[in-house]
């Protein structure tokens, strides 16, 4: 237990519960916490109530992922659930190990068809490291293609993998549908409501241990903000109590210590925060009018402060180079384009990402962001994007290390999912980008399931391009396994880009005639610059071409002659896709309104 040093912590309050829901990207989380907080009455009977109502942020409803761990609260006769709903996305790792440390035990809910996936062993080894108890809910019992007793083998295969003791190899099984909202301990009889869910929570998940009674000690693990109350600090009280006017304080992560007041406490109740005079050991609160509190600090006693050890983060492994628009056409659509404001975005995301780096680079006009992934990575591009920023992304790059003379790589475990047919040209495509594969299971279902060895250099670009190849049936997973020596080159993109040499608006005549080159990425009436990327050559060569040709008028021509051009559509990129096209030369420029590849160097002459 942090701070005491006692062998056997007393429970703070024998009517509370913390616990985490854990699981892969898509297997149920959000839609189980909707069922949850429906079946504990948080809602009027009347209240309409949106769907997957924790992703309450614009691109998680979009995507269908959560991105930021959230707290509610849900009463189960006199007993208080506090839930956590982590993201399932390895790239967002840094939130799932900041939750972890306010609970004290996990739901781990698995695909009853597609069993554990890579993202399932990646947040059950944190747990377990923790040690954790876990209760095991193998959820969308009433698909078409459900196997639970296999999926209940392979999650045991899994924990002996993830060396669990006996005790957590003790686990309560329950099969739910978390659409209809029920659960049930037989895998054949259907449930009613979740009611065995809960009982499993309060027989399994132990109250919190702490001493209400002993000096004050809070873990910092999530912030938020508020116009009126300034930052919010949520933490979990490990040791005695805090209430509202103490004073208190605030040990930091450089070892310095601030003392301060409590102006505003909150609690958790459903979906909404209320205000609480005080809390005491056991309990996740949130405190507001603490200024500049961050992620892993301690809220400590004032007159005797010691402080918790802050949260262990996974190291990131992928870099890209943000940089403030230089285009001709910068400045038009974005509201923020400086590299001010640049910067202090990134010292915002800095204080409530934990898993992310801002580094300095030669030009003051761009800074290097390391994060956990690309999709981590593009989504922060996504969301300042959105918040009406205009910037220049590169290629990503990956993190290596030195050791005695030998350039190490971080590698990854690739999971692919994909139907019988299409098996060899993946196989192939992985091979190219020096995978190995580990494994290769067929359930006999004409999917199969291919496990590989990869470099994370091997896999930037590779999406795209897998989801071609496999019509779009195909499911890839990875996740970060270990550091390896350098596994040698890896070919780039085979193909050139056709780049346009002038300024001007594209026309449907130039772009007809430019077809036979290669793949279009503009239609007629875009405004183009010079170094501007129109397309994709089909040849390996870069090509500058011009789209900004107009058909001469000649007094030969026919009246008809000019409504036979045919356009083939044009290959709207979207952010992910322009990100992974790109090579070391290239950029990608983002503003709210458009996406466009660009050259480093625009002028022609110049490249």
């Amino acid at each position: 237990m942090p701070g005491t040093g006692k062998s056997t912590p007393s429970v703070a309050n024998p009517l509370r519960r913390n616990v985490a829901i854990i699981a892969h990207v898509d297997h149920g989380k959000t839609t189980l916490v909707d069922a949850l907080l429906r079946q504990s009455g948080v809602f009027r009977a009347n209240e309409r109530v949106a769907e997957r109502v924790m992703d309450s942020i614009d691109l998680e409803r979009e995507r269908g992922i959560t991105i930021l761990a959230k707290n509610t609260a849900v009463r189960y006769g006199e007993h208080l659930i506090n839930i956590v709903d982590t993201p399932g996305h390895a790239d967002f790792g840094g939130e799932v190990e900041r939750t972890l440390s306010m609970v004290d035990g996990v739901l781990l809910l698995v695909d009853a068809s597609e069993g554990p996936l890579p993202q399932t062993r990646f947040v059950l080894r944190k747990a377990l490291e923790r040690r954790l108890p876990p209760i095991v809910v193998i959820n969308k019992i009433d698909r078409a293609d459900a196997r639970p007793q296999q999926v209940l083998n392979e999650i045991y295969d899994l924990f002996i993998d993830l060396d669990a003791t006996e005790s957590q190899l003790e686990f309560p099984v329950l099969y739910a549908n978390a659409r209809a909202g029920t659960a049930s301990a037989d895998p054949c009889a259907q449930g009613s409501d979740l009611r065995p869910l809960f009982e499993a929570i309060l027989r399994h998940v132990p109250p919190p241990p702490g001493d209400p009674g002993g000096r004050l000690q809070a873990l910092v693990a999530n912030l938020d903000s508020s116009d009126y109350l300034g930052r919010i600090a949520i933490g979990r009280v490990f040791h005695g109590r805090i209430r509202v006017g103490d004073a208190i304080a605030v040990c930091k992560l450089d070892g310095r210590v601030e003392t301060t007041k409590v102006t505003k406490l909150f609690a958790f109740e459903g979906l909404k925060r209320v205000d609480i005079p005080e809390a005491a050991a056991g309990d996740i609160i949130c405190v507001a009018g603490i200024a500049d509190i961050t992620i892993g600090e301690t809220i400590a006693d004032a007159e005797a402060p010691s402080p918790i050890p802050p949260i262990a983060v996974d190291e990131p492994t992928v870099s890209m180079i943000f940089g403030v628009n230089t285009s001709p056409l910068a400045g038009r659509d974005g509201q923020y384009v400086t590299s001010r404001n640049l910067r202090d975005r990134l010292a915002r995301e800095l204080l409530g990402n934990v898993s992310i780096r801002v580094e300095d680079t030669d030009s003051p006009e761009q800074v290097k962001v390391v994060g956990r992934g690309e999709l981590q990575l593009s989504i922060l591009i996504e969301m300042m994007r959105r918040e009406g920023f205009e910037l220049q992304v590169s290629r990503p790059q990956i993190v290596t290390r030195e050791r005695d003379g030998a350039v190490f790589e971080p590698v990854e475990d690739l999971v692919i999912d994909v139907p019988e047919e299409f098996q060899g040209v993946v196989i192939a495509q992985v091979g190219t980008r020096r995978g190995v594969m580990t494994r290769m299971v067929n359930n006999g279902s004409g999917r199969v399931r291919l496990e590989f060895r990869i470099p994370t250099r091997g896999l930037i670009g590779f999406r795209s391009q897998f989801l071609t190849d496999t019509k779009g049936t195909g499911i890839m997973n990875h996740l970060f396994s270990a550091w390896e020596q350098w596994h040698g080159p890896i070919p780039a993109r085979p193909t050139g880009a056709l780049v346009a040499d002038r300024a001007g608006v594209a026309t449907a005549y130039a772009i007809y005639n430019l077809q036979e080159r290669g793949e279009i990425f503009i239609g007629p009436g875009t405004e183009v610059y010079e170094g501007m990327i129109i397309g994709e050559n089909a040849r390996p060569n870069d090509l500058d071409v011009n789209v900004t040709k107009e058909k001469k008028q000649t007094n030969m021509r026919a009246s008809t002659a000019d409504e036979a051009i045919r356009l083939v559509p044009p290959r709207l990129l979207n952010l992910e896709q322009a990100i992974e096209f790109i090579k070391d030369d290239e950029l990608v420029e983002v503003t709210p309104g458009t996406i466009r590849l660009r050259k480093k160097v625009l002028a022609a002459n110049m490249r």
